[in-house]
């Protein structure tokens, strides 16, 4: 670290000391939600953080008020639990007074946002291209190397997909140190993204520690461009409704004040208001001023912004690349398929076992969170059929027989996807294609683990 770094910082932390952040918790005031009120010195980058933190204790932020123009941050959210009760458990109440309040160290870093050093284990970041039975092939592959998977997360949008995996070594149950290892896992794990026919490139990190998964995951698809158009699909019917669930962006410049207007309106869902704010800061923006609203099941959300260099949106080709990030950051977390919740105990090759069933029976992952806890694995998957078709209920009563019906369950069926009935007197030609593929338990026929067997 420079000089200059050392002096930033030591000015960055004398004005936090003259002006402590101070947190407000009213759960009086509204009837409907409790009310948070943090104002502290600004700092770039700030408005992230505190959402971050509101939203990593699964609260919903229902309303927000946000105003940080000049050299203060104030900022006021409406927030309940999951179920919609006002948050009144002591110990959230304490956590969140603690993390936001003058004990709080804000980093103005946004490359440590949400991360915490660790030796236990190894984190893998994957980008590459989407396709039937990708997370098994990756799955089966860490399997081969003797690493298991902790926790994970899968996003796949606009035929894209990204993954950060959290790895230890089977024998040692920490994190894997050979570099020599470390170099097979990445090549192996590029071989099997890289897919065919696709102009971009696969792309695998590995590092020691912990990351803030959703964080990077927003990152890594962005640096990934998934924002830019994907394949056009010829089907009417699926194009009328990818419009009809498109959100509404709107980007304006208000000249008078220098700022530009950022207007959204979509579907509400948990987390939503971290999404774009996420992505806002990845591209550089500051949020000055801004309000939330829900109203039933619909969002509402105004920013006015800068870019970090003082000035509004210059382009008409800018206002249309922050139209598209955006719109790509909603639909990213949106949960497509049929989700499925498996718990069990953890062992040694659940994941590549459980996604090969999925693979046998011509099943997608759209989507998947994988948590292990005291020997516990809790695992939620979206899946839907490979060939678009609606999933056979036979082929999920299948499923569950042979992973165990008390193990998996349904928790839901998809909401807003128009499905095609498959034709009852044919195979499904992606089962037809692959199907001697989706049946193979060892990736050695496919040479990406030669090297080490």
């Amino acid at each position: 670290m420079s000089f200059s770094q050392d002096m930033d910082d030591e000015y960055e932390k004398l004005i936090r000391r003259m002006n402590p952040p101070r947190v407000v918790i009213d759960n009086d005031s509204c009837k409907e939600a409790t009310v948070i009120r943090v104002d502290s010195a600004n700092e770039y980058g700030i408005l992230l953080e505190v959402v971050q933190i509101l939203t990593d204790l699964d609260l919903t932020i229902t309303k927000a008020y946000i105003s940080s123009d000049g050299g203060w941050f104030m900022d006021v959210f409406n927030v309940t639990h999951q179920d919609g009760n006002k948050v009144t458990d002591e110990v959230v109440l304490d956590y969140i007074q603690k993390s936001l309040g003058p004990e709080a160290c804000f980093s103005t870093s946004l490359r440590s946002v949400g991360v915490i050093p660790s030796t236990d284990s190894t984190v893998i970041e994957l980008t590459g291209c989407d396709r039937p039975g990708l997370l098994s092939e990756l799955t089966a592959v860490l399997t081969h190397l003797k690493c298991s998977v902790l926790n994970a997360e899968v996003w796949t949008h606009n035929t894209r997909a990204a993954a950060v995996m959290e790895v230890t070594d089977d024998l040692t149950g920490s994190a894997v140190s050979d570099p020599e290892r470390l170099s097979l896992i990445k090549s192996l794990l590029r071989n099997v993204l890289k897919g065919s026919n696709t102009p971009k490139e696969a792309k695998t990190v590995v590092s020691q520690g912990e990351v803030h998964t959703d964080r990077r995951l927003h990152q890594m698809m962005f640096e990934d461009r998934d924002y830019e158009n994907g394949v056009m699909v010829d089907d009417d019917s699926s194009n009328v409704q990818d419009e009809r669930q498109r959100p509404d962006v709107c980007v304006d410049n208000w000249l008078d004040k220098d700022y530009s207007v950022v207007t959204v309106r979509c579907k509400d869902r948990p987390k939503l208001l971290f999404d774009t704010v996420c992505t806002l800061t990845d591209m550089q923006y500051v949020v000055f001023h801004g309000s939330v609203d829900t109203e039933g099941t619909e969002a509402f959300q105004e920013y006015y912004v800068r870019h970090i260099d003082g000035s509004p949106v210059k382009s008409e080709a800018e206002k249309q690349r922050v139209i598209q990030c955006l719109e790509a950051a909603i639909k990213r977390r949106v949960s497509e398929g049929l989700k499925l919740e498996l718990c069990t105990t953890d062992r040694v090759g659940l994941l590549s076992n459980v996604t090969r069933i999925f693979r046998e029976n011509s099943l997608t992952v759209t989507r998947a969170e994988v948590k292990t806890k005291g020997g516990k694995a809790v695992n939620t998957f979206y899946v839907s059929d490979a060939s678009g078709y609606s999933i056979d209920a036979k082929t999920i009563d299948s499923i569950r027989q042979t992973i165990g019906k008390t193990l998996l369950k349904v928790k839901n069926k998809p909401k807003d996807q128009q499905q095609r009935e498959k034709p009852p007197s044919q195979e499904s030609p992606t089962r037809f294609l692959f199907g001697g593929l989706f049946k193979s338990k060892s990736f050695v026929n496919f040479g990406l683990v030669r090297s080490y067997s």
